[in-house]
């Protein structure tokens, strides 16, 4: 059996700032968990090009994206939580993330999407139009997506950019699970104070939402995030 993932581009392609060219490659599983259904990636050499006219076609049933400021960590979090090491690109440049891309899980119709990092400075203007465009219509206007995964850096969260994102995504209908990453940075009484200080600041904006500290690099909060994808991909009751 294998595993496909799906990547298409978003900000040049096309004026609608989602293109329609798709790439398709396989992945090998390693077990019957959500993480499992997520296996090593295959060599380059296995992967084919694919096309499509249309992008709501091309992804149905369920899917959850993860959405963060450049530099959070989103890349890290989403190889740590699919045990890969180079599923979502990363690197020393922030912002390297300039498509969506669709990783489709084992069980048929169920993706994890990687949405583009947003707030890089060295973004053009263009591009930040762009992205601001097409993440209106993802997050508004996306049918399949059950939920929303906000990376933020623990030290630095709830920018004016993330409550942008924020905004966008309570103008649509799936849910919001608030990550603040890089917890390995701060101590645990940091820890606790920021994790209270967004979830007032939640609160007072009036935001439903769940949220955790995590961090790939101490492989922290793993179990508490595949609990809140198997919710929402799988109907799994939180506990």
């Amino acid at each position: 059996m294998s595993i496909v993932f799906e990547t298409h581009s978003w900000s040049e392609d096309n004026d609608r700032g989602i293109a329609t060219g798709w790439n398709q490659g396989k992945l090998s599983p390693r077990g019957r968990t959500l993480a499992g259904e997520l296996g090593d990636r295959r060599r380059n050499d296995d992967i084919d090009a694919v096309f499509t006219s249309d992008l709501r076609r091309a992804v149905e049933t369920a899917e959850v994206a993860f959405a963060g400021r450049s530099n959070a960590g989103k890349s890290s979090a989403i190889n740590t939580l699919t045990r890969q090491r180079k599923l979502a690109r990363t690197g020393r440049t922030p912002g390297r993330t300039q498509l969506i891309n669709h990783f489709a899980l084992e069980t048929a119709g169920r993706f994890l999407v990687d949405l583009p990092g947003y707030g890089y400075a060295q973004v053009s203007k263009d591009k930040q139009r762009n992205w601001q465009r097409a993440m209106s219509e993802y997050l508004v206007g996306r049918d399949p997506l059950r939920g929303l995964i906000m990376v933020m850096d623990i030290r630095h969260p709830m920018t004016p950019i993330d409550h942008q994102l924020i905004e966008l995504q309570q103008s649509g209908h799936s849910d919001l699970h608030v990550l603040l990453t890089k917890s390995d940075k701060v101590s645990r009484g940091e820890r606790l104070r920021t994790l209270e200080k967004v979830r007032r600041e939640l609160e007072t904006l009036g935001v439903e939402a769940t949220l955790q500290d995590f961090s790939a690099l101490r492989k922290e909060g793993i179990d508490d995030v595949h609990a809140v994808l198997d919710h929402w991909l799988f109907g799994v009751p939180l506990a």
